[in-house]
């Protein structure tokens, strides 16, 4: 007989909650899985195995997933350098590395069954079981879409069904829906589903204007082969170092921002977002890439970039398309290589120093200043340069109007 063992990917929250003795009642032994993905703190993460427990589930265990969300997505979208849309900095993408840890304790407990708490209403669904197809023959059971099917006001549903099993909902009603991770935060429900101006309680880390440090911020990434390795001249961890630069620049508002973009299920979707250590690293990582690379690909490595960037935000995180685009990626960034430093006074940051032993400094010659080159050069190349458009107004001159 198969096993009716079952892995749960576990928040604590209303729907996986729900999930477990909905599972449990239809024969299945629920294990759950809690990825810290940084979106919590120690008082939570107590919090939610101790509700593990309460439910009675067959085992938890908690994973620590900042290592998997730096090297899994940090490295390459910083190296991408591309937000989706021009603009949203994937900040769900967590849900990957959540998968991941899910597969890894099936595939530990010897079982092919996976479940998850997603509505069938959002994207993060498409994540998930596209993740799960992708990584193997699985069965998946989405205990929250199965019951959508039969009651249209689920959540209270839910609330109703663990309480008749004698099991209390925290109450954390809210005026907005905050998804957080080590990656940053997004917002969204009260004004901002109504396509209004944010309320003052539409705030996650960002600071607001009025409590902005009076002093200037500088720090200095180092950069390896596209990779921020130290701030501040100290080497740590990528995860660390993401959290250092999210508090360190939180506290000057830099990285909010709303976005409305075209959500996989084809929707408009609003948000509110935070990603103050994201906006950091892409800031410092373009400035260092715009010095070392040629023309030819600063121009190109965009459009790899925004292809990369969809695939992620579709779902196709394990797509061999990804996995090609990556290996251009990584090759790219070669000799980026280098430290930048940084600078906030609130909002937006610029990178005000680069040094590299790769910048493409011409020995003699500097932009709109000096040159190693005559004039007669100069004057020849803009002529072979605009050969064709020069040629075509004087073939056309007659019919120009």
């Amino acid at each position: 007989m198969a096993s009716k063992d079952i892995v749960l990917a576990f928040s604590g929250g209303l729907d996986t909650s729900f999930c477990v003795p909905y599972l449990q009642e239809r024969g299945w032994n629920v294990h759950t899985v809690f990825a810290d993905t940084g979106g919590v703190d120690a008082e939570e993460r107590a919090t939610i195995e101790a509700r593990a427990a309460e439910l009675g589930v067959a085992s938890h265990v908690t994973i620590d997933g900042g290592p998997a969300i730096w090297d899994g997505f940090v490295k390459p979208f910083v190296m991408a350098g591309e937000g989706y849309q021009g603009q949203y900095p994937l900040l769900v993408s967590d849900r990957y590395l959540i998968v991941d840890a899910t597969l890894a304790r099936a595939h530990a407990l010897g079982t092919r069954a996976i479940a998850h708490g997603c509505t069938g209403m959002g994207n993060d669904q498409v994540r998930f079981d596209l993740a799960v197809k992708a990584s193997g023959d699985y069965q998946i059971v989405a205990p929250i879409r199965e019951i959508q099917k039969e009651h249209t006001q689920t959540r209270a549903y839910e609330q109703a069904y663990l309480e008749e099993r004698g099991f209390g909902v925290r109450s954390k009603q809210k005026a907005y829906t905050i998804n957080e991770n080590l990656l940053g935060l997004t917002l969204s429900g009260g004004e901002i589903d109504k396509w209004e101006a944010p309320g003052e309680g539409a705030r996650g880390w960002c600071a607001p204007r009025e409590q902005w440090p009076s002093q200037a911020l500088r720090v200095s990434l180092r950069f390896v082969g596209g990779e921020a390795v130290a701030l501040d001249g100290v080497e740590m961890p990528g995860a660390q170092l993401l959290a250092k630069l999210n508090k360190l620049f939180a506290a000057y508002g830099v990285g909010r921002g709303m976005y409305t973009g075209d959500t996989t299920i084809g929707l408009k979707g609003r948000i509110v977002y935070e990603a103050p250590g994201l906006t950091a690293l892409l800031a410092a990582h373009r400035a260092l890439e715009e010095a070392v690379l040629t023309k030819q690909q600063n121009r190109f490595k965009p459009e790899v970039a925004r292809k990369w960037v969809e695939l992620v935000y579709e779902g196709f995180y394990h797509d061999p398309l990804k996995t090609d685009l990556e290996a251009f990626l990584t090759s790219s960034q070669r000799m980026v290589n280098g430290e930048v430093v940084l600078e906030t006074r609130g909002a937006r940051v610029d990178a005000v120093a680069v040094h590299s032993p790769h910048l493409l400094n011409a020995k003699g010659a500097t932009y709109a200043q000096s040159a190693d080159w005559g004039v007669e050069e100069a004057e020849g190349f803009i002529r072979l340069f605009g050969m064709s458009s020069t040629l075509w107004a004087q073939v056309n001159e007659d019919a120009k109007p």
